[in-house]
C-alpha cells in the first residue's frame, strides 16, 4: 500500500458556535479515486478547502508529501481580474507544466481562449475552470461539483478525461452516474465525522442504509439500558448507596453519551400544491419551427403530450432546450406550425439560474411574498413550519437569500415552486446543488405527482428514474422523441449526444480486418471453402431479416404509451433490440470479410 500524498487527521472545526467537524479524516494516495458524500451543509466543500490549505482547522493535522501538487476546482470559480479565458487558464500553470496542453483543453472544451470572463455563461465559466484545473495534471485533483452547469456531451467528455488522467481524484458531485463511473472509494461525512468505504459509490447507498439501521439498533439498546438502570436507581440505590456509587456513575456516563449523540439530519418533506386536473391533452405541437436569424433552433418538430407524461429534454448547451420549453408551454410563438394547449392548464416553472430570487429578500419573504402564512392543498401553514420541511431552521427566516449556499437556494426554489398550485411542472436543471438524499425525495415526489412534467436535465441517472420519454437534440434544429429514459434513448439511438459536439474526443477507429497468418508467418490460403461459399449465399438474407426485426422493435419502442403502460415489456423489447443489433454487426462483419476475399480471388 503506497503512502498517502495527502493526510488530514482528527480534524475539528467550529463555525458560528456549532461544530462542523468533530473527528474528520481524509487520506489520498497516488491513483486514488475518492468520492466525498454527505448532506448539504455537512462540510464537504469545507473539507476540500482544508485539504488545499486555504482553511485552517481548530484542531487536527494536515500533511502533504513534499513536492506533491494539488489543483482545486471550486464550486463557484472566480474569473474576475483576467482579460481572457486563456489568461485565467495559463495563470494556473507552474514551471514545467505544458502550455500546449492548456491550449488544447481550452479548445476541447469549446472555448477559443479569447472570451472575456465577464461575458461567460455558467457552463462556459465551469469549462474554463476545468481547463485550469486539468491542464497541470497535478498529483491530486480536488473537484467540487464539476458537472454543475455542464451539458451531457461535456460531462461524458470529462468522464473520459478523468479516467485516463494520472492524478489522484477527490470528487464532490450530485451526479450518481458520474460518481458510479469514476469512484473506487467513498468517504461519507456524517454528523461531524468521516467514514470510509473502500468501494465506489455504486456500493455506498446500500451500505449506508445498513449502517444507519445498525446505529438505530445500538441506540435502541442504549435506551433500554438507560431505562433499566434508571429503574434500579429509583428502587434500589437508597439502601446500598455506598456500595453502588460506581453503578450510579456508569448510569450518568450512559446519559451523557446519549445526550451527546448527534441525531441524523432530517429529510426534506416535499409535497406539491396540486391544482385541478388538466385535460387529457396537455400540448399538441404540429411541425413547429423557430429560428433566430440564421440560427435554426427548432425545425419541423411534432409532439403530443398527455396528462401524466414526464418529458425529458436533453442536448448540448446553447442548442435551444429552453426555447423548446417556452414553445411547448405557450410562452413563445413558433415561426411556423401550430401549438394547441389543453384545457385548465396551470403551469409552474423552476428556472435554472434562480433569477427570480431577490438577493435582498429574506428566506420567509421569498416563500410568502411578505406574509407569514402559506397554503398547501387547502391547508394553511405558518411559513416557519413549511421552512422546516425543507430543512431550514426558524432562525433562518430572516436570513437574506444572498448569503445562502447553492444547495439552500436550490431548496428555496423547490419550496416556492411546489407551494404554488399546478398541474404542469416545468423544471429547468432542478438537480443543481441538491444533495443525493434530497434528489431521492424529489424523484419520489415527481413519481407521485399527478400532473405533467417537462424536465431539462443533464443528470443521466435522474432522467432514467423520472421521465417516460426523452426529446433529444440531433443538431441543426432537429429534435427526436425517444420512449423511456436516457439509457433507453442511447439504446435506440445507438450513440450518445457527444457525437454532435465539436469538443467531444473523436471516437476510436474501428479495428482493421487483418489477414490471419500460419504459425510460420505465411498467409493462410485465401481460397473460399464450401462453408464460406454457403455463408456468402445465406448471409444477405439473414442480414435483411435482422434489419426488418430491428425496424419492428424500434417502432415498438417509439410508442410512448408502451413504456407507461408496460415497463416490463418495454425492457424486454429493449433487450431484444440490443441483441439483434449485436447479431447484425457480427453477420455484417463476417459477410464483409468473405466478400473482400471473394473479390480479391476474382481479380487475380
Amino acid at each position: 500500500m503506497s503512502p498517502p500524498l495527502l493526510l488530514l487527521s482528527n480534524i475539528h472545526l467550529t463555525f458560528g458556535g456549532a461544530p462542523l467537524f468533530e473527528n474528520a479524516d481524509l487520506s489520498v494516495a497516488a491513483g486514488d479515486r475518492i468520492c466525498l458524500v454527505g448532506r448539504n451543509g455537512s462540510g464537504k466543500s469545507t473539507l476540500l478547502k482544508i485539504a488545499t490549505g486555504s482553511i485552517v482547522p481548530d484542531e487536527g493535522e494536515r500533511f502533504l508529501q513534499p513536492g506533491a501538487t494539488i489543483r482545486y476546482l471550486p464550486q463557484e470559480p472566480n474569473l474576475s481580474g483576467f482579460e481572457t479565458t486563456q489568461d485565467y487558464v495559463i495563470d494556473g500553470l507552474e514551471a514545467g507544466d505544458e502550455l500546449r496542453r492548456a491550449k488544447s483543453l481550452i479548445a476541447q472544451l469549446g472555448l477559443t481562449g479569447k472570451e472575456p470572463p465577464e461575458q461567460l455563461s455558467g457552463g462556459q465559466a465551469r469549462r474554463c475552470a476545468l481547463a485550469r484545473a486539468l491542464a497541470p495534471e497535478p498529483d491530486i485533483l480536488l473537484l467540487d461539483e464539476p458537472t454543475n452547469h455542464l451539458d451531457l456531451p461535456t460531462i461524458e467528455w470529462l468522464e473520459l478525461e478523468l479516467k485516463k488522467i494520472r492524478s489522484a481524484l477527490v470528487l464532490i458531485s450530485h451526479d450518481r452516474r458520474f460518481l458510479d463511473n469514476l469512484s473506487k472509494k467513498t468517504v461519507w461525512i456524517n454528523q461531524g465525522n468521516t467514514t470510509q468505504l473502500d468501494k465506489g459509490f455504486s456500493n455506498f447507498e446500500p451500505w449506508r442504509e445498513n449502517y444507519i439501521q445498525n446505529l438505530e439498533v445500538e441506540r435502541h439498546k442504549l435506551d433500554k439500558k438507560i431505562s433499566a438502570e434508571t429503574e434500579w436507581l429509583h428502587k434500589g440505590v437508597t439502601a446500598r448507596r455506598k456500595r453502588n456509587m460506581g453503578r450510579l456513575r456508569a448510569l450518568q456516563d450512559l446519559r451523557r453519551k446519549r445526550q451527546s449523540e448527534r441525531r441524523p439530519v432530517g429529510n426534506v418533506n416535499m409535497v406539491a400544491n396540486e391544482a385541478d386536473n388538466s385535460g387529457k391533452r396537455v400540448c399538441l405541437a404540429n411541425n413547429i419551427s423557430k429560428s433566430y436569424g440564421n440560427h435554426r433552433v427548432v425545425i419541423d418538430f411534432s409532439i403530443r403530450i398527455a396528462r401524466g407524461d414526464r418529458i425529458g429534454i436533453i442536448g448540448p448547451n446553447g442548442v435551444g432546450k429552453t426555447t423548446l420549453l417556452n414553445l411547448l408551454t405557450g410562452t413563445l410563438k413558433p415561426d411556423k406550425g401550430n401549438i394547441r394547449l389543453g384545457k385548465n392548464i396551470e403551469i409552474e416553472n423552476l428556472d435554472q439560474d434562480r433569477s427570480t430570487l431577490a438577493a435582498d429578500d429574506t428566506l420567509a419573504q421569498s416563500l410568502t411574498g411578505g406574509g407569514d402564512k402559506i397554503t398547501i392543498n387547502g391547508k394553511t401553514r405558518h411559513v416557519i413550519g413549511y421552512m422546516k420541511d425543507f430543512l431550514f431552521t426558524p432562525d433562518q427566516a430572516r436570513t437574506p437569500v444572498k448569503v445562502l449556499s447553492g444547495g439552500e437556494r436550490g431548496r428555496i426554489m423547490l419550496a416556492r415552486a411546489l407551494a404554488k398550485p399546478s398541474n404542469v411542472l416545468v423544471l429547468d436543471e432542478p438537480t443543481n446543488d441538491l444533495d443525493l438524499e434530497t434528489l431521492d425525495l424529489l424523484q419520489e415526489l415527481l413519481a407521485e405527482y399527478p400532473g405533467t412534467i417537462l424536465l431539462v436535465s443533464h443528470d443521466r441517472d435522474f432522467l432514467d428514474r423520472v421521465v417516460t420519454s426523452v426529446v433529444a437534440s440531433e443538431g441543426n434544429g432537429k429534435w427526436t422523441e425517444y420512449a423511456g429514459g436516457y439509457s433507453d434513448m442511447i439504446s435506440q439511438r445507438g450513440e450518445d449526444l457527444g457525437q454532435n459536439t465539436h469538443y467531444r474526443p473523436k471516437p476510436a477507429r474501428k479495428p482493421r480486418i487483418e489477414v490471419k497468418k500460419k504459425p510460420n508467418g505465411s498467409k493462410v490460403s485465401a481460397k473460399l471453402t464450401y462453408r464460406d461459399k454457403h455463408a456468402l449465399e445465406i448471409l444477405p438474407k439473414q442480414i435483411e431479416e435482422l434489419h426488418v426485426t430491428i425496424r419492428d422493435y424500434s417502432q415498438d419502442m417509439a410508442d410512448p404509451n408502451l413504456y407507461r403502460s408496460n415497463p416490463k415489456k418495454f425492457a424486454q423489447i429493449a433487450d431484444f433490440l440490443e441483441e439483434a443489433k449485436n447479431k447484425l454487426s457480427e453477420l455484417e462483419e463476417r459477410w464483409l470479410e468473405l466478400e473482400m476475399r471473394r473479390e480479391k480471388l476474382e481479380n487475380r
